[in-house]
C-alpha cells in the first residue's frame, strides 16, 4: 500500500509541475522546475570496464585499409562478453557502416580518426531509417544502432564523414564544386527520390516495400540509434557529415554532450532529436549547414499515424554558430513536439538565420505546445531572433499546425532583420505567447505578426524603446 501511495504521489507532483505551465506567466515559469526533474530521471550509461583496441585486432592506421570488418567484430565480441570499451587509439582508420551493439561504447582516444568510406556500397546492406521524417529503407547511417540498449560514442577524437563527396548527391544547394560527382547512370537525384517516398507514405505503402539504396540519392545521416534507449554522445567531434549529423529516432533517455559538430553542406543538422524522449543537448557546439538544433517528430501520415511526440527535452549550454537556425522545432513535427527548454545558450553569426524557430505548414501539420527559453546571448542573426512559420515551404493541406504556450525570457540580440516574426493560421493563431526581460538592438525591420492570441509583453525593449503591443 506504501509503494502505491508514493507512486500515486508521485504521479500528482509531475502532474502539477505540467500544469503550472499553463498559469500566469510568473507561475509558467516555474515550468523550469520540469526541467530539472527531466535531468534528475535520466541517468547515464555506465559500462564494464573490459577494453578491446581496435589495434590489437589488427586494424591498421594508415587512412586507406578498411577496417570496417575488424572494428564490427570488436564491438560485437565486446557486447557478447558483456560490454565494455571500444577503443580507437591515435591514428586515422579508414571504415564503413558501424551497427552499434549494447552495452558498448566506442571510444576515440585522442589524435584519433573514424574516416568513413565515400563509397556507397560499404553501406549496404539497407537498413530501415528515416530520411526527413519518413521511413523507408535506405543506406545504413554511418554509425548505427536498432533496438539497443547502453550504446555510447565518446572521447576526444573525430569522426570525418568526408561529407563533400555526398553533398553532390543534393544538386545545386549553393555550395562549390561539381555537383554530378559521384552519380551512376540512372541515379534518380535526390529531389526526385523524395517525391516518390512521399508518395509511398501518402499511399501507406509498408516500410519494407520502401526500397531505396542504389539508384536513389538519399543521403544517409551519420548517427543514428533508431529505437534505442541509454544513449550517450560525448566529448567527440564530427566533421563532414553527408546530412543529418546527430539523429536519434524513437529513442529515450539520450544525452549529447561537449561535442562538436563542424558540417557546412546542404541539410547538415546538427541534433535532430525524433519522437525521442528524455534528451538532454548541453556544452556543444555547432557550426553547421542547415539548422544547429532540431526537435522533430515525423513527416505528414509516418508522424501521425506512429503518434510519437517529442518531449521533454533539454538544451543548455551551447555555442551556436553558422546555420539555418539556433534552436528550431519543426518542420517535420506530425507527431506533435511538448515541452521543449532551451537556456544559456550564445548564438552569433552572420550566418546563423534565425535564434529560435518553429516551423510546419498545414501538410505536415503537428502541434508543438510548452517551449521555454530563457537566458540566450544573441550577437547577431541574419533575419528573426523568434520566427514562427506556419506556412513553412509553401506546402497547403488539411493538418494545421497549431503552437501555444511559448515562453521567451531573457533573450538577448545585438542585430537581426526582425525581433519577432511570426505567421500563422487565421483559425488557428498562435496561442499564449510570453516575452519577458527581452532586449533587441539594431533590429532593422521591427516585427512582423500575423494571427497571434493571449501575448503577454514584459519589459520587451526593440531598438532602445519599451514594447508593449507587438506589431
Amino acid at each position: 500500500m506504501a509503494r502505491i501511495y508514493l507512486a500515486f504521489a508521485g504521479i500528482m507532483l509531475y502532474l502539477c509541475a505540467f500544469s503550472s505551465c499553463k498559469k500566469s506567466p510568473e507561475q509558467a515559469l516555474t515550468g523550469w522546475e520540469l526541467a530539472d526533474s527531466i535531468v534528475n530521471s535520466m541517468s547515464v550509461p555506465i559500462f564494464p570496464e573490459q577494453e578491446i583496441n581496435i589495434l590489437d585486432l589488427g586494424a591498421v592506421s594508415d587512412g586507406v585499409t578498411d577496417c570496417t570488418s575488424l572494428i564490427q567484430t570488436a564491438i560485437d565480441s565486446c557486447s557478447r562478453l558483456g560490454g565494455g570499451q571500444v577503443v580507437v587509439p591515435e591514428g586515422v582508420f579508414l571504415c564503413g557502416a558501424l551497427k552499434l551493439k549494447s552495452n558498448v561504447n566506442l571510444h576515440l582516444e585522442t589524435g584519433s580518426v573514424l574516416r568513413f568510406s565515400t563509397d556507397r556500397s560499404a553501406y549496404l546492406p539497407l537498413v530501415q531509417t528515416r530520411f526527413e521524417g519518413m521511413e523507408c529503407m535506405n543506406y545504413s547511417p554511418f554509425i548505427y544502432a536498432c533496438e539497443q540498449e547502453n550504446i555510447a560514442i565518446t572521447g576526444s577524437g573525430t569522426l570525418d564523414g568526408q561529407g563533400a563527396d555526398w553533398w553532390a548527391w543534393k544538386g545545386k544547394w549553393g555550395g562549390e564544386g561539381d555537383f554530378d560527382t559521384g552519380w551512376k547512370e540512372g541515379d534518380r537525384c535526390q529531389k526526385e527520390a523524395v517525391g516518390i517516398l512521399k508518395k509511398m507514405v501518402d499511399d501507406t505503402v509498408s516500410v519494407e516495400k520502401r526500397i531505396f539504396g542504389e539508384g536513389f540519392l538519399l543521403r544517409p545521416n551519420f548517427i543514428q540509434p533508431y529505437k534505442c534507449r541509454n544513449v550517450l554522445i560525448s566529448g567527440i567531434r564530427i566533421i563532414e557529415s553527408p546530412m543529418w549529423v546527430i539523429h536519434p529516432v524513437l529513442s529515450e533517455n539520450v544525452f549529447v554532450k561537449g561535442v562538436r559538430i563542424e558540417s557546412l553542406g546542404p541539410n547538415n543538422d546538427g541534433c535532430n532529436p525524433e519522437c525521442c524522449n528524455y534528451v538532454l543537448i548541453e556544452d556543444c557546439y555547432f557550426n553547421t549547414g542547415d539548422d544547429c538544433i532540431a526537435i522533430k517528430s515525423g513527416r505528414n501520415n509516418d508522424g501521425r499515424n506512429m503518434g510519437v511526440a517529442s518531449e521533454n527535452i533539454l538544451i543548455r549550454n551551447c555555442t551556436m554558430a553558422e546555420g539555418h537556425g539556433g534552436v528550431v522545432i519543426g518542420s517535420e513535427m506530425s507527431g506533435n513536439v511538448r515541452y521543449v527548454f532551451a537556456e544559456n545558450c550564445v548564438m552569433d553569426s552572420p550566418h546563423l538565420e534565425r535564434a529560435i524557430r518553429i516551423k510546419s505548414n498545414s501538410v505536415r501539420g503537428g502541434i508543438v505546445e510548452h517551449v521555454y527559453v530563457r537566458n540566450i546571448q544573441v550577437k547577431q542573426v541574419r533575419e528573426a531572433m523568434l520566427k514562427i512559420n506556419m506556412f513553412y515551404a509553401g506546402e497547403t493541406g488539411d493538418w494545421i499546425p497549431q503552437v501555444s504556450d511559448v515562453y521567451i525570457k531573457n533573450v538577448t540580440g545585438m542585430k537581426s532583420d526582425y525581433a519577432v516574426w511570426i505567421k500563422a493560421y487565421n483559425d488557428y493563431p498562435v496561442k499564449n505567447l510570453y516575452i519577458m526581460d527581452c532586449d533587441f538592438s539594431d533590429v532593422k525591420y521591427g516585427n512582423f505578426v500575423e494571427s497571434v492570441e493571449n501575448v503577454r509583453l514584459e519589459n520587451l525593449v526593440i531598438n532602445g524603446a519599451k514594447v508593449k503591443v507587438l506589431q
